[in-house]
């Protein structure tokens, strides 16, 4: 235990709670419970997990700047949602895979963005939270992208044109075209972050003594391996799940299934915006977004090709509308570099809208 002694009373508390759960999630899978105990007690292991994942980034992180601290926690938290499209993916459940993605992009653009900014601004001594204006302006070029290609398809796909019927081939070029681009804006991003913020060797993060750097790793290790664990777990849950409940697979995946895959920003980008860290909680909440719009979309579909169903960027109307009017939004709200309260009660209730819309799926 003298590896977590400067660990919270919370802390401790939520880690060992992240354990119960997750080893409750697999008692509950191997023993053949019904199918909503699967299906709740999974989803709370998966949040728990996700919050494993987000303390040991967090530790990690705190030897560098908050450039690059955001995007190692915003990847490394979005691997409990990469597990449960994957294992939803493997199981046929295409619905699932396809709306967790867009309503993980809609939970972290609108929900928790909003949330953030509406505690921030509380926080902030005029009632305004101020960041740097460059990451959101770059998240809205990089969503714009993906709403490019998915808008195309989508048109081609409504006017039954030649080129619908090679969705696949199309969305496999649009894959490798935004990996690339992504891949060339996180490098300038993380090297203007170095050259901005002070030396790693320099960083003095009072905070970081929770656990050394040596266990921030074991527990990323484990933590990983837990999460494919468990949304392997969840995902065979949702069929009976959603059978039991009289939900939608749409609003399952929608929301239910982002919100639980996405528990690190969820938390994370919050409590930064309470602590007065905006620039810190910006990153950690957009690079999220663009990361699931540039990267691990375009990365699934890539390994939805081992499947036999496969994931493309050709998405009903309604995503494609949630998506394009999601980035100028967000574009339109932190594009300046400042947001006041009800900016962030406009997102969070911009979300509560599509939540509404496809719980009557």
């Amino acid at each position: 235990m003298t590896a977590f002694a400067g660990m919270s009373r919370g802390e401790r508390i939520l880690l060992a709670l992240a354990t119960a759960l997750t080893l409750a999630a697999g008692v509950a899978e191997f023993s053949g419970a019904p199918g909503v105990l699967r299906f709740v007690v999974s989803g709370a292991a998966l949040g728990a997990v996700a919050w494993v994942v987000g303390f040991a980034t967090e530790v990690v992180g705190t030897r560098f700047g908050p450039g690059i601290t955001g995007v190692l926690q915003s990847t490394l938290g979005n691997l409990p949602e990469f597990f449960v499209v994957v294992f939803a993916l493997g199981a046929g459940q295409t619905v699932v895979a396809e709306t967790s993605i867009f309503g993980s992009i809609f939970s972290n653009a609108l929900l928790i963005l909003g949330i953030a900014i509406i505690v921030g601004s509380r926080a902030s001594s005029d009632g305004v939270m101020r960041f740097s204006h460059r990451l959101p302006n770059d998240t809205a070029t990089l969503m714009l992208m993906a709403v490019f290609i998915i808008t195309l398809l989508g048109i081609s796909g409504y006017a039954n044109d030649r080129a619908s019927h090679h969705q696949l081939a199309i969305s496999v070029v649009g894959a490798v075209c935004l990996l690339a681009v992504y891949a060339a804006w996180v490098i300038a991003y993380l090297r203007h972050d170095l050259r901005i913020h002070t030396p790693p060797d320099k960083l003095v993060h009072p905070e970081a003594a929770a656990v050394s750097f040596r266990t921030a790793i074991v527990l990323l290790v484990l933590a990983g391996t837990a999460a494919a664990l468990v949304s392997e777990w969840f995902v065979s849950a949702i069929d009976p799940a959603v059978q039991a409940l009289h939900l939608s697979k749409a609003f399952v995946g929608l929301v239910i299934v982002a919100i639980a895959g996405n528990a690190v920003e969820n938390v994370v980008g919050i409590q930064l915006a309470a602590k007065h860290k905006f620039d810190l909680a910006l990153s950690v909440i957009k690079n999220s977004i663009s990361q699931i719009a540039v990267f691990l979309y375009p990365l699934l579909v890539l390994v939805s090709l081992l499947f036999a169903d496969h994931l493309t960027f050709a998405v009903s109307g309604i995503l494609i509308g949630g998506l394009a009017l999601t980035a100028i939004s967000i574009w339109q709200i932190t594009g300046d570099g400042e947001a006041a309260a009800f900016e962030g009660w406009a997102l969070v209730a911009l979300y509560v809208i599509i939540a509404t819309l496809f719980y009557f799926e």
